[in-house]
């Protein structure tokens, strides 16, 4: 693949599993107009790789991500003309749900603000069990209307509505109760922990996770009536695909499926 020339984050592959830190430590990783569009351009890059299977979330410098960085909240003028414009805050959360294939959002210490999306968003995240999620807007005279829309789809709406109301900081134990974050864990292990849980997905079939994906996105805005139909249609589509056809084989064969993402 021919990697974009990126400035705030770094793109990495590794086998099947392809981490996205974003890296602006010195600003805690915080969500500038380039940034966000080279988020967006690396989530489209991985897309077109086909070797990817899985994405890594992470930030540098010890810490997830502070949120939208306030200095820049009036323009966008940072960003880099060698980069393609792919868009902002709400591209990058379509794009993270249009990407089809898993992201692990990787926590360290925090998660802030804008970032909050960047969780919600996320398939899975692993945090570290000491690490902590807010929505402070309210204490800066704001209000995190960007979050919303992820929000309110990933918690229930008692712990949302208390989250950008309080603004008070969540630790990761309460977080996975409220099913913002899917494990807390001791920060020895996040590594380990995330790693283990992408190479699980990367292990499994590409076509299915995909198509998959895909269509729990789509039917989510379906009336339950009009959902039905639609996954009968998405069931089709998954049992016409190369990965079927060999997971079925194996499965008679008693042996391991070879998949290729056909």
């Amino acid at each position: 693949m021919n990697i974009p020339p990126f400035k705030t984050l770094l793109y990495t592959m590794d086998g099947h599993i392809c981490t996205i830190t974003m890296n602006r430590p010195e600003k805690r990783n915080a969500l500038s107009a380039q940034l966000v569009n080279e988020l967006i351009v690396a989530l489209e890059t991985a897309a077109a790789d086909e070797q990817a299977r899985v994405v890594v979330l992470c930030g540098a410098g010890g810490a997830f991500c502070a949120g939208a960085d306030l200095s820049l909240m009036s323009g966008g003028g940072d960003e880099d003309p060698e980069i393609p414009h792919r868009g902002g805050f709400p591209e990058l959360n379509l794009a993270m749900r249009n990407v089809a294939m898993p992201i692990i959002a990787k926590v360290e210490r925090y998660a802030m603000a804008g970032a909050l999306a960047l969780i919600c968003n996320s398939t899975f995240v692993v945090a570290e069990d000491n690490a902590v999620f807010s929505a402070p807007e309210i204490d800066r005279g704001l209000f995190p209307m960007m979050v919303l829309a992820s929000l309110f789809r990933t918690v229930n709406k008692r712990d949302g509505i208390d989250l950008v109301l309080s603004g008070r900081k969540v630790q990761a134990g309460e977080a996975v109760r409220m099913g913002l974050i899917s494990r807390a864990v001791p920060s020895e292990d996040l590594e380990s922990a995330t790693l283990e849980l992408a190479q699980t997905l990367a292990n499994k079939p590409p076509a299915a996770i995909r198509l998959g994906l895909n269509a729990y996105h789509q039917q989510e805005t379906l009336d339950f009536e009009e959902a039905l139909p639609f996954l009968q249609e998405q069931l089709m589509g998954v049992l016409s695909t190369e990965d079927a056809q060999e997971g079925i084989m194996a499965f008679l064969q008693k042996r391991t499926p070879v998949w290729t993402g056909r």
